[in-house]
């Protein structure tokens, strides 16, 4: 009943304003994987609580696009709601913009869309998509109807120590505006949350599971202006800053400060990380056309500062390496509590004490917090047992939490942050008998995250070239898995970063040394179980060969492979022995 108050009261102030409809992304001004509590609007109108979603509201129906991973979560919570799931790439879903022509009779129908909600990107691509409906920039309707409303939180913000970062922002700075190389004056607009807090050295706790702070940066070839709130920064970040030239502003000053940059400076940004509002905002005292054009495109693929970010020193790199030894040691005491608490157990003994995947997730933060640099979960932990494994991001809350049988796979895709570097790991554990089937499959995944870990290959590989690497043994077993096979990620930072990616679709960025990746095959079967093994790689330089030079991945990650899952004979001897080399198997094959 809360929810369809909600969607009424909502459907009364578009009415208001005769707005026929609204779209509500799962968005916030930064676009960032987590969002802060105040900006979940959706999740408020809808009771769907996963983190993606569109949904549209119109004056009698209401509907919501989810992506694979929530189909079931969605269909559960959205429940006696009367707002319909729809589920994206799936024969028969319409489009957004398809639902609303259906669905909107009315003449000069208009769509509103929270103008600090949808990127420049995305709202052009509205407009043409909902043609011959009008789509229009609204602000923000929900801070009149939201009565508990969360409040916007800012936390305490420390400084990345030269120790730990590897460079200072001075370099950083240089470097930036050298790869930039305008012709004339410009403004470089930063509004991604990770972006501001590598080229600034700061780290924060603003957003869930990610060590940001609520900022924005306008850099000039002079200066980093830095917004944000000032009296959350430590003594010793206030001191990093203004040391090296950084001016600081307040947060909300942000969108006002970009109105009034000077007209003889062009304007550079990321059209996919600058909201519709901010982008109006900053051509509001811009030159005219016909001088020169007030807007450039950024420069490289992705954003010039997700290019830079993307390539780790080697300090951040050695910072990688001695996380993923502190976390393999948590691994190794997970692994040694699962044998002795329930593979060991009779079933007597485990049937008078049995252990949910809550629990085990529980244990594993339990076994970090033993490192006194541990910093937190990188992301949300995915315990699934048996069935709940097929889901690719299933979370168990303690509510809900499966028990463990003793019998098939617990798959456990869990990372934490670590004052010098970031980890991110999936292990698929027996916790019984297994199937042939089942064997099958952990050994066809295990062999494609070792050929993509084996490979070389020359300067200016894409990740979608190598991808068939680890896809290629689980499509020999006649099976797929929708996500892609390899993202980049943050050194302490977003575990989840690019502009560099693995995966079958096209991304014209190259791989090149200092890149820290993940690679992780998977095989899900729907109902039964889901398989993924996940390690974490750094492309590092091989050998030039005729002039060309080839590149390898190096694998950091220190945690065991379960040898009693793999039939030997699907193994290559080259895969075998990588995997002995490598301390993955102790067993003999």
């Amino acid at each position: 009943m809360e929810r369809i108050d909600a969607i009424n009261k909502l459907r009364s102030v578009l009415g208001g304003q005769d707005i026929s409809a609204m779209i509500i992304p799962s968005n916030d001004p930064h676009f960032g994987e987590y969002i802060p509590d105040y900006y979940k609007c959706r999740e408020w109108l809808s009771g769907f609580t996963g983190s993606a979603g569109t949904l549209v509201i119109t004056m009698d129906k209401a509907a919501l696009w989810t992506d694979s991973r929530y189909f079931t979560q969605a269909a559960r919570e959205l429940e006696g709601s009367g707002i319909i799931l729809m589920k994206m790439k799936v024969e028969g879903t319409p489009t957004i913009a398809q639902w609303l022509r259906e669905s909107i009779t009315e003449e000069d129908a208009i769509v509103a869309i929270d103008e600090d909600l949808y990127s420049y990107q995305e709202y052009t691509a509205l407009l043409d998509e909902l043609s011959p409906i009008t789509a229009t920039l609204i602000e923000d309707p929900f801070a009149e109807i939201w009565e508990d409303r969360p409040v916007l939180e800012f936390h305490a913000i420390e400084n990345m120590d030269e120790r730990y970062s590897g460079e200072s922002i001075v370099s950083k700075h240089k470097r930036l505006c050298e790869l930039i190389n305008a012709p004339v004056p410009f403004v470089y607009i930063v509004t991604a949350l990770d972006e501001i807090a590598w080229l600034c050295n700061i780290r924060g706790t603003d957003v869930e599971y990610n060590p940001l702070a609520l900022s924005y940066s306008v850099v000039t070839k002079e200066k980093i202006t830095l917004f944000i709130r000032q009296e959350m920064l430590s003594q010793d970040a206030m001191h990093s800053l203004t040391s090296q030239g950084v001016v600081l502003a307040d947060y909300e000053e942000f969108t006002g400060y970009i109105s009034r940059i000077e007209p003889k400076y062009v304007r550079i940004f990321s059209s996919n990380k600058i909201t519709a509002k901010n982008y109006f905002a900053a051509l509001e005292n811009a030159c005219q056309p016909s001088v020169f054009p007030p807007v450039l495109a950024d420069p490289l693929p992705g954003g010039t500062l997700s290019a830079l970010k993307s390539i780790k020193n080697t300090v951040e790199q050695e910072g990688f390496r001695k996380a993923y030894e502190e976390d393999g040691k948590a691994w190794r005491k997970l692994l040694d509590y699962i044998r002795t608490n329930i593979t060991e157990k009779t079933s007597e003994e485990y049937a008078a004490n049995p252990i949910t995947e809550y629990d085990i997730a529980c244990k594993l933060i339990e076994f970090r917090r033993e490192s006194p640099d541990y910093m937190g979960e990188s992301f949300e932990p995915i315990v699934a047992y048996g069935a709940n494994a097929a889901l690719p991001h299933y979370s168990a809350c303690a509510e809900n939490a499966c028990i463990i049988d003793q019998k098939g796979f617990l798959l456990i895709d869990t990372g934490g942050h670590y004052s010098y570097g970031t980890t991110d790991t999936t292990r698929t554990i027996p916790v019984g008998p297994l199937t042939e089937d089942e064997k099958t499959d952990y050994t066809a995944v295990l062999k494609g995250m070792v050929d993509l870990a084996m490979a070389k290959f020359p300067k200016g590989t894409r990740g979608c070239q190598l991808d068939i690497l680890a896809r290629g043994p689980v499509f020999a077993t006649g099976k797929m898995y929708m996500h892609g096979t390899g993202h980049g990620i943050g050194h302490r930072l977003c575990v989840h970063e690019g502009p560099q990616s693995i995966r079958m679709e096209e991304n014209p960025i190259a791989l090149v040394p200092g890149m820290v990746m993940s690679d992780e095959p998977a095989i899900y079967v729907d109902g039964k179980y889901g398989i993924r093994h996940e390690n974490t790689i750094v492309v590092k330089q091989w050998k030039k060969e005729s002039d060309i030079p080839y590149f390898e991945f190096e694998t950091i990650t220190k945690v065991p492979v379960d040898g009693s899952a793999i039939i030997w004979e699907m193994l290559s001897t080259q895969e075998k022995e990588w995997l002995s080399h490598h301390g993955f198997i102790s067993q003999p094959f």
